[in-house]
This record gives C-alpha cells, sequence and structure tokens, in this order.
C-alpha cells in the first residue's frame, strides 16, 4: 500500500470588506446607556455593531452559515432579534454578543421581526406565508397563524389590545385575536402587495403602503366606542356576512373590510383617505418612530419623504386659521347691500391631520432606514445604502421648514461597488483590492484599510499588480502606494483591458484587451515634474496581434511562454522571444475566463464559464483532465505557490481546492453569498482572499490539521443528508386538525438528534433499573450490603442534556414505546420538586399529541393518577412560593419609596430634568437625588 498524500485544512479567518448587507435592515440600538449612537446592520451571516460617533466597529454578534434577513431591537435594548435565511431566529444579548436562544420554525426567509410592548413575545412573518408567535422567556413557541397566501411584509402588536395585525403580499391586511389564535377581520381595499403599515394616534388609525404612490389612510373604531356612539354609522357597523355586499362597498370607497364572523367583531376599519407620495415606484419601508409623531417611507429610489401627525391642538389652531380665512374670502366676494355676515363651512381633511414635513436626499439608493428621537428634541435617520454605506442625518421637525444635515457617514470599511481583483503582498502582510470607485490596502492582521486611492477615469478596474490597475476603458493607471496619488495614465488598449500578467523577473509585464493585441511592457525609471527624484514608469515595446479578442493572459514561470486566451474558446501558447506560435489548447464549449501556469512550468488549468476546469500539459499541450468543477461559471483559478494545488472560485458561492497530479477535489470552501469574482493566493500559500457581489472579502487561512480525503467525502454525504431531513415533510401531530396553530416547530437535524438522545437516556435508565433490581436480589442471598458499580457513560457525561428550545420537536418524533418510561420519571422528577414547570410543559406535550394510545392502555391509568395528584400538588406550591416572593418583593418596593422620598424603579433620565430644576430653584440639594434600584 503506497503512502496518502496528506493535504492541510484551510478554514474561514476572517469577513471583511462589507459594511452593511442588502437583505436585511438597518436598526438603532442602545449600548453603554447610550441611544441613537449605536446601529446595528446585517454582514453576510453576521451582525455588526458600529459606532456612528467613531465610525469603528465595537461589536460583531457571530452568525452560522445562513445570511441574515431582519433585525428587530428588544423594548428594554438589552437584546437583539436576528432573522436568517434559513428561517431560524436568534435572540442575542449586546451586552455580552451572545446568542443563546435560536427559534426554528419557519420553513422559509424571515422577512419581519417585531416584539410586545413588554418584550416577552415576538411575532415573526417568513415567506412561507405563516406567522409564528414566540414565547422569548420560556424559549418556546406559542401558536402558529395561518391565513395569508404568500410573504409576510409586516407583523406589529397592539398595545391596549391582545391584537396582531399583519399585511403581506397577497395584497391582504389581517387581524388576529391573539387570545383565541384566528383571524377576526380581513382588510381587502389593496390591489397590490401591501409592502408596509404603521400603527399612529394611539393606535387609532393605520396607515399602509403599496406598490403604488399613496398611503392609505384608516380609522380604526373598537367595539365598545362603536357601542357607546349614540348613531352609529351603518357602512362602519354591517350585520351581514361578508361577500357581494363587501366588494361593493370597498369599490364606491367604504370600509374595504372582510369580517371572518359577524359575532366575532372586536374592531371596525373604514377608510379616511389617502397621501400621496412624491415617489412613483412601490413603498419600500414605511416605519414611524417611536412617539408616533413621524411617519417616513421610501421606495426603490434615494429620497426618505417624512410625514408629520399633528396633535389634537395643532389641527384645532390649524383649523381657526383656515376658518379666519374663508371667512375674510367670503366677506369680500359677497355683495355690498348685504348685511348678514356669510355662513362659512370648512371641512377638515386628512392633509390637514398629516401634514408632509421634508425629504431626505441620500447620496445612493436606500436599502433601508430606522428612526429615533433624540433627547435634545432632533430627529436623527439612519441609512443602510445599495452601495455598501451607512448614512446619518438629523433635522429639528418643530422648525417651519426643517433642512436635514448630514452628521455622519461610514465609509472606510468597504467598497462601494463589487472588487473585481485581488493581490497579496511579497511579505504576505497587505492585501490590495480594486473596484470600480476606489482601492484599498488592507492590513492582514487588524483589517483596517490604511490607504485609499480613487482610480479617476476608471469605470471598471479588472486587474492590479503592484502599482498598476486596469480598466474596462483600456487605460493604465500608476498610482503612488506611499501617498496614494495617481502618478501617469496611459492608453494602453483601444478596448478594454481584460487582463495583465506580471513578467517573472519582474522588469515588465504584458497586457491582452478587446483590440485584439497584446501588448509587452518594459519598467523605467523617468525623472518627476515636481521633484528631483525619478519615478517609476513604463514603455510598450512589442505588440502581438490576434484574430480574437483577448480575455486572459499568463506568463510561464521560466518567461520562456505566454498563454494567451482568445473569445473563440480557444487558449494559444507563444513563445515569448520571438512570439511564435507553439500550441493551441481546444476543448473548451465556451470562452476561458481565467487560467494559470504551475510553478515548474509543466501544467497549465484553464477554467471557463461551461463550469469546467481543464488540466494541460505545456510540453504537448495534451489534456490530462477535465473537471466539473462549479455549477456556474468558473471565475477565477490560481496554483499554490510550490505545488501542483490550485483553487477555482465560481458564480456558484464556492472556492474549490483541487490537486492538478491526482485529479482529486480536496475541499469546498463556503461561505459566501453571491457570485465570488475573483482570489487570490498569498505567496506562502498559508492565506487565501476572496471578493464576492455580496461586497464581503473573507480570508482562509491554512491550518495545521490534515485533511483526509475519505473523512472529507464523508462530511459531505453528513451534509447532504442533513440538508435533505430539513427540507423532508414536517411530522403530523396526532389530533392536530388543518387549521390548528399549536405546533411551532420544525424537523431539523438537531431535533432528530435531540430525539436519539431522549432514547438513548431511556435504554440507559432501562438497564440501570434491571441491573438495580438484580442487585438487590443478590444482597437479600448474600445477607449483607454489596456495591454497586457506576455506569461508565453516568461517569462521563453525568446526564445527557436537551435543549429547552428542541423540547417539542424531540417528544414529537420519540416513538410511542418511550412514552410509559418517560411519565413514570415525570412522576418521580415532580414529587422531587426539581424543574416543575419545565416538566409540566413535556408533560402536558405528550399528553396532546399521544392521548389516543395513552388513555386506551389500562396500565397507564395509575400513572396518569399519580401525575394528576402530584401535579396539582406541586404546581399549587411554585404557585404559593411566586405570589409570597412577589408579595415580598412589593412589600420591599414600598418601604424603599418611603424611606428614599423617589419613586422606585423610576427612570433616571425622565426625572433628571425635574430634579436640575428645582434645584436651581434653591430646594435642599438631598432633595436633588434621584435613587433607582436595578
Amino acid at each position: 500500500m503506497g503512502l496518502t498524500k496528506q493535504y492541510l485544512r484551510y478554514v474561514a479567518s476572517a469577513v471583511f470588506g462589507v459594511i452593511g448587507s442588502q437583505k436585511g435592515n438597518i436598526v438603532f440600538v442602545t449600548l453603554r446607556g447610550e441611544k441613537g449612537r449605536y446601529v446595528a446592520v446585517p454582514a453576510c451571516e453576521h451582525v455588526f455593531i458600529w459606532d456612528l460617533r467613531k465610525g469603528e466597529k465595537i461589536l460583531i454578534l457571530q452568525g452560522l452559515k445562513q445570511e441574515v434577513t431582519c433585525l428587530c431591537p428588544s423594548p428594554d435594548g438589552l437584546h437583539l432579534a436576528v432573522g436568517y435565511e434559513d428561517g431560524s431566529i436568534r435572540i442575542f444579548s449586546l451586552l455580552s454578543g451572545e446568542g443563546n436562544v435560536t427559534f426554528n420554525g419557519h420553513k422559509a426567509a424571515i422577512t419581519t421581526l417585531k416584539y410586545d410592548q413588554l418584550g416577552g413575545r415576538l411575532a415573526s412573518g417568513s415567506k412561507d406565508t405563516d406567522i409564528i408567535v414566540w414565547d422569548v422567556i420560556n424559549e418556546s413557541g406559542l401558536y402558529r397563524l395561518k391565513g395569508h397566501k404568500d410573504a409576510i411584509t409586516q407583523a406589529l402588536f397592539l398595545q391596549e389590545k391582545n391584537l396582531l395585525v399583519t399585511s403581506g403580499k397577497d395584497t391582504m391586511v389581517k387581524w388576529w385575536d391573539l387570545d383565541t389564535q384566528h383571524c377576526f377581520k380581513t382588510m381587502v381595499g389593496h390591489r397590490t402587495e401591501v409592502w408596509g403599515l404603521v400603527l399612529v394616534s394611539e393606535e387609532k388609525r393605520l396607515i399602509t403602503g403599496a406598490s403604488d404612490s399613496e398611503l392609505r389612510v384608516w380609522d380604526i373604531a373598537y367595539l365598545q366606542e362603536i357601542e357607546d356612539s349614540e348613531e352609529p354609522d351603518p357602512k362602519k357597523i354591517k350585520g351581514s356576512s361578508p361577500g357581494i355586499q363587501d366588494t361593493l362597498e370597498a369599490e364606491d370607497g367604504g370600509t374595504f373590510e372582510m369580517d371572518e364572523a359577524p359575532e366575532d367583531r372586536i374592531l371596525s376599519c373604514r377608510k379616511a383617505g389617502s397621501i400621496m407620495r412624491e415617489g412613483r415606484d412601490r413603498v419600500v419601508n414605511l416605519a414611524v418612530e417611536k412617539t408616533g409623531r413621524i411617519v417616513a417611507c421610501h421606495g426603490t429610489d434615494s429620497v426618505l419623504e417624512l410625514f408629520c401627525i399633528l396633535s389634537k391642538e395643532e389641527i384645532q389652531k390649524k383649523m381657526d386659521k383656515k376658518m379666519k380665512k374663508a371667512r375674510k374670502k367670503a366677506k369680500l366676494h359677497s355683495c355690498k347691500g348685504e348685511e348678514e355676515d356669510p355662513e362659512v363651512n370648512v371641512e377638515m381633511s386628512l392633509q390637514d391631520e398629516i401634514q408632509r414635513v421634508t425629504n431626505i436626499k441620500t447620496s445612493a439608493k436606500i436599502k433601508s432606514f430606522d428612526l429615533i428621537h433624540s433627547p435634545q428634541g432632533e430627529l436623527k435617520a439612519v441609512f443602510l445604502l445599495q452601495n455598501n454605506l451607512v448614512e446619518l442625518y438629523s433635522l429639528n421637525p418643530s422648525l417651519p421648514t426643517p433642512q436635514p444635515v448630514r452628521t455622519s457617514r461610514i465609509t472606510i470599511g468597504g467598497h462601494r461597488s463589487d472588487v473585481r481583483t485581488l493581490s497579496f503582498s511579497s511579505d504576505n502582510i497587505a492585501v490590495l483590492s480594486a473596484a470600480a470607485d476606489s482601492i484599498k490596502i488592507w492590513n492582514r492582521f487588524s483589517f483596517l484599510n490604511c490607504a485609499g486611492m480613487n482610480p479617476g477615469g476608471c469605470k471598471y478596474v479588472h486587474w492590479s499588480c503592484a502599482h498598476f490597475v486596469s480598466s474596462q476603458t483600456g487605460k493604465l493607471q500608476l498610482y503612488d502606494l506611499a501617498s496614494g496619488n495617481l502618478l501617469e495614465t496611459i492608453d494602453a488598449h483601444d478596448g478594454a483591458l481584460w487582463s495583465m500578467s506580471l513578467s517573472p523577473d519582474q522588469r515588465g509585464f504584458v497586457s491582452g484587451g478587446a483590440d485584439k493585441s497584446v501588448k509587452f511592457w518594459d519598467f523605467e525609471l523617468v525623472k518627476d515634474e515636481n521633484s528631483t527624484q525619478k519615478r517609476l514608469s513604463v514603455k510598450q515595446t512589442r505588440t502581438l496581434q490576434l484574430d480574437e479578442d483577448v480575455l486572459c493572459v499568463s506568463y510561464s514561470p521560466n518567461q520562456k511562454l505566454l498563454a494567451v486566451s482568445l473569445l473563440d474558446c480557444t487558449v494559444k501558447i507563444f513563445y515569448v522571444d520571438t512570439l511564435k506560435f507553439f500550441l493551441s489548447l481546444y476543448g473548451h464549449k465556451l470562452p476561458v475566463i481565467c487560467m494559470d501556469i504551475s510553478y515548474d512550468g509543466a501544467l497549465i488549468a484553464t477554467g471557463s464559464a461551461d463550469r469546467n476546469v481543464k488540466i494541460w500539459g505545456l510540453d504537448f499541450g495534451d489534456c490530462h483532465k477535465s473537471l466539473f468543477a462549479h455549477d456556474d461559471s468558473v471565475m477565477y483559478l490560481q496554483f499554490v505557490p510550490k505545488s501542483h494545488l490550485f483553487f477555482t472560485a465560481g458564480k456558484d458561492h464556492k472556492i474549490k481546492q483541487w490537486d492538478a497530479d491526482r485529479f482529486e477535489h480536496i475541499q469546498t470552501l463556503e461561505g459566501h453569498h453571491q457570485e465570488i469574482w475573483c482570489l487570490a493566493v498569498s505567496p506562502s500559500g498559508d492565506y487565501v482572499v476572496s471578493s464576492s457581489h455580496d461586497k464581503s472579502l473573507r480570508l482562509w487561512e491554512r491550518t495545521r490539521e490534515p485533511l483526509i480525503l475519505e473523512e472529507e467525502r464523508e462530511m459531505e454525504r453528513e451534509a447532504e443528508y442533513e440538508e435533505s431531513v430539513a427540507k423532508e415533510d414536517q411530522p403530523a401531530v396526532p389530533g392536530e386538525t388543518q387549521g390548528d396553530s399549536y405546533f411551532t416547530g420544525k424537523k431539523t437535524i438537531e431535533t432528530v438528534k435531540a430525539a436519539e438522545r431522549i432514547m438513548e437516556a431511556i435504554e440507559l435508565y432501562r438497564e440501570e433499573t434491571a441491573k438495580m433490581k438484580e442487585h438487590k436480589a443478590i444482597c437479600k442471598a448474600a445477607g449483607k450490603e454489596v456495591p454497586l458499580p457506576t455506569n461508565p457513560i453516568l461517569m462521563a457525561y453525568g446526564s445527557i442534556s436537551v435543549s429547552k428550545i428542541e423540547l417539542e420537536e424531540s417528544l414529537l418524533v420519540l416513538p410511542f414505546s418511550y412514552v410509559p418510561d418517560i411519565l413514570k420519571l415525570f412522576n418521580e422528577f415532580i414529587q422531587l420538586g426539581s424543574d416543575v414547570e419545565l416538566i409540566c410543559r413535556c408533560l402536558f406535550f405528550l399528553l396532546r399529541i399521544h392521548f389516543g394510545q395513552i388513555t386506551s392502555n389500562q396500565m397507564l391509568v395509575p400513572v396518569i393518577e399519580k401525575l394528576r395528584e402530584t401535579t396539582i400538588s406541586k404546581v399549587s406550591q411554585v404557585r404559593d412560593v411566586i405570589g409570597f416572593n412577589m408579595a415580598g418583593l412589593d412589600y420591599l418596593k414600598r418601604e424603599c419609596e418611603a424611606k428614599s422620598e423617589v419613586m422606585f424603579f423610576a427612570d433616571a433620565t425622565s426625572h433628571l430634568e425635574e430634579k436640575r430644576g428645582r434645584g436651581k430653584e434653591g430646594e435642599p440639594a438631598r432633595n436633588r437625588i434621584l435613587l433607582t434600584a436595578t
């Protein structure tokens, strides 16, 4: 048996270059007691916390694999709910940065998250058309709400009522009664997708945004208010069942509502009017700041429109002015002989209640925004833009004509457009990245760009090496890396300059472009006009004219051969000294986009848009092997220095490592979420850096861990199995009807493993029980106590644990044969008083899903009777303890309030101004002290 070739594993090291991803939303977060200074933005699978004042990244909430799609901070500001592409939700602590709570219930990407007023419940909407309400404290799902026919776009809790209102792309707005978990009202007044909704005016008015330029405003009247009114509006209260009458009223401008059942009516909605936006496209985001006074929305452009909800006093003042003007105008137009004053009637319109404040114009298209009111009275608006940028604007809405001012901007952390070329420095420390807008140099240790250059006149940067970059305009640009200044611009090609290759002796380079020519350049030192010193420049020496556009060029390491990729899907090899034709490599079905030659000049690997990589010998031009490398175009290929291993990057979001001698796939590096444009291998081969359309740059580091191909293939098969388990049909809950909303979880590989651990624990319990019976018989026969050996599994692990979040899903897939033993164990644990609440939760779930089998089994009747007695007594004890503790805390609260003469648990910031004011009036210092307890 021959020796196995050893490979070393590459692992993900860092993610940089991305300020904020486009799929998620930006939110203000409270950190270190400050509001309006820190924002959370999605960054691929992570969440970055940025300091807007310093422009620095201060915290990273580490994700797993899936991209972040939604963010929502908790009302207390201590936690952040993060929704992901696969439908999972994680709750992160902003103090520690750890995510200890995970919810799995949705089958598709999370589209909206919203906490209730106290932060105890979390509503999540997804592309799978379901809404799930989660219990954050108990770390479990409460119920699933089904009714929408398309993706959910927004969900809002009502503070005063236990209601939830949701909108979707199915053009519907639905009202849900959370006490009974059913939809009691459906609003059908929209003809296009509803993209957002907000509640204003103390939750008595609803504003919705759809795919047109109209913001629809709805008046909400609750049942008690309708009953108290003396003359109810027949359009507002209908006694007929929903059907044709509702549709006719909707078309005539009536209620636009459809009740599920007339007797279940809780509130009534009637359209109050519309507000016209300046934008003609659809509403992308619609939001209101916490005071409910400012409403903002934006479309697919770069303009945010702000509206102000006027108070009753302001509306009355405005109407008085309007009446005064109307009377004055009526007097001017009245007849001279008329003695009596003309009667004037002024009607209040929706525009008198909601008025436009101003527009905020950003530097690029808006992807998401968030609003917050600062203590100074200013309104702050933070934007996540399409070009990987975060901007902060502030304005004073109380002024007659408020002018927004940009106060902060985060730009240094990434490029505005996609990075198309990467390069390592010779010492493996610096990384150069170039995009259409700028060129940045990154320090590999800190990943803070230490230099930035703007490639003036370049529409599209394609290639970079040393001090040079090339562009789609056919120009070469020479930069001074020390100062970042542009030294020289050279018109190299008539068309786009697609590729360049540095000569191995580093005395020049070769370039190829769309003008069907390959040009040779030599470095030279010329006198600088601005100084007495000489600077680097280039001069053209030779030109090789070809019949097709040149896509890629590459020198051989000995500088004897030059490989040129042409648009006719072939690669031609020329002698460098004489430019004579040597070989033609043909076999690709689509043009070769990338290629590289090994360090010894023996092999050349070519990657094409036909998704294949071919390995050729440079001695005779024969094809050694053709590999199906990626599921989409191969965008970049590079050999690892001093080896026959090479990396490929494709549009399928993957980077793969290959062995050119054995023609084997070594490993796959997954992390990017969109197309990968390029990569670079460090001169030592220890690092790989890659860039993608998701605006991120990723560093991969070679470890000392050996990689065995058989184990790698086995891991890939396990990953495929886990994905197939997640895509399988969810298990049916026994006794659950089609409309039942009790079960909120879904089957995952974690729940399957957790169920296996529970079965192992039950098997272990059965074995130990049998051993104890045998041991008792032996001790009784011997007449003395014999020590019982401890099970080695219990000695190693102590106990077999299952996460609280996976409990219900794990118990659902558990076979019924294990349920009797679990019920007996539950009885023993409850008697001991350990985790009564958790055990009761598991007990009730098992009784629900196995009710028929448990009640029909006569052997379980005494067990259930004991459980009933034990559960009632122990739950009563726990309830009494909690009640006693609450009474004791309430007593301590009253005592502290009486002693300190201030409110206990008061918000220090809200009372600070009052205390300062009293201090200025000359009150004693002891009255200016505010005591708080936490």
